[in-house]
């Protein structure tokens, strides 16, 4: 038997379905993977940027191991789902709306929901709009930030500089074509030039001049970000590049949280990557007034913990949601 805390998933799976459902007039695709006999419960997952459904690959077994039914979005703008040009598709609200609109479809009153980079912000939004479908949840790498009374842009930030190139016209116009696309993915996934030249930095964004001579990511085989690139090849960048434009929508969205006093009923799961450069641990500093149940853990890791330390990562899953009862199964770790 595989090793859960290593298994993954690779492209075309046979472990894994690939469906679509038109939710609120988009079609999204997405990725269901079922555990062996009756489902427990159901887990939704969403990723970040640039990621896609496939990034949950070393933990989607662990999690039909342990009884759980697994469905992982493509969100907004990426791989099979659609990718409107408007902004206004790209908001938390709309997230949950899409998200709730999937679970009801499919008949479920209660899910889990797992979520990391935007994918961590949207699932602790999914839960403020929709506390009574969401009986736990989970974040890795991405703290929470409570709505605001008066609109700040992320990229006022140090750590999100970078949001200034991802959210303007020039990554979105530089990057085209499935050449571009692959050196960029491989770029933020951690590639370096053959002397060191960097590849990315929080306070700058990617370096457009070191991409062509980047050495391969030790984090994905050549296979995966072959799959990745013709993935993010079916729309290009804009409407992935669309969450980094959508602050102010949010901001306004999010007025009535702002301006009440509330906190997270369920049980919640936080998982820092101590080496996160845009999302380091310090900004979850304070996050437990927000909480009623929260547990805290920590990865040697960088942004990409899911994939760089998924033994670790999935050992705070197993214990965490075994922690939640209800659980048909025991992942052997």
């Amino acid at each position: 038997m595989a090793d859960p805390r290593i298994d993954k998933i690779s492209p075309n799976d046979s472990r894994v379905q690939q469906r679509t459902a038109v939710l609120n007039g988009i079609t999204y695709s997405y990725l269901l993977a079922e555990p062996s006999g009756t489902p427990s419960n159901t887990i939704f997952l969403i990723h970040g940027f640039p990621d896609l459904s496939l990034g949950w690959r070393y933990q989607i077994p662990v999690l039909t191991s342990l009884g759980l039914r697994v469905i992982a979005l493509d969100m907004m703008g990426y791989s099979g789902t659609d990718a409107p040009d408007e902004i206004k598709y790209y908001t938390y609200k709309r997230a949950a709306d899409d998200v709730a609109t999937l679970a009801k479809r499919l008949g479920l009153s209660s899910i889990i929901l797992g979520g990391h980079d935007w994918g961590g912000a949207i699932v602790y939004r999914i839960a403020m709009y929709y506390p009574k479908l969401i009986s736990a949840f989970f974040s890795i790498c991405t703290p929470f930030q409570p709505p605001k009374t008066k609109y700040v842009p992320a990229s006022s930030m140090p750590n999100f500089k970078y949001q200034l190139q991802f959210g303007g016209p020039d990554l979105e116009r530089e990057i085209s074509g499935e050449e571009k696309i692959k050196q960029f993915l491989n770029a933020m996934y951690g590639g370096r030039g053959p002397k060191g030249e960097p590849a990315f930095h929080v306070s700058h964004g990617a370096y457009m001049q070191n991409l062509p001579i980047l050495c391969h990511t030790i984090l994905l085989s050549k296979p995966e970000l072959d799959y990745y690139t013709k993935r993010y090849a079916i729309h290009g960048m804009h409407g992935p590049t669309n969450w980094y434009r959508n602050g102010e929508l949010n901001f306004e969205d999010e007025k009535q949280f702002a301006q009440a006093k509330f906190k997270f009923e369920m049980p919640v799961l936080f998982v820092g990557g101590t080496r996160d450069a845009a999302l380091p641990p310090a900004l979850s500093s304070g996050m437990e007034k927000w909480f009623r149940s929260l547990t805290r853990g920590e990865v040697d890791a960088s942004h990409w913990a899911l994939w760089e330390k998924p033994a670790d990562v999935n050992q705070y899953l197993v214990e965490w949601l075994g922690g939640l009862g209800g659980l048909k199964g025991r992942a052997n770790l």
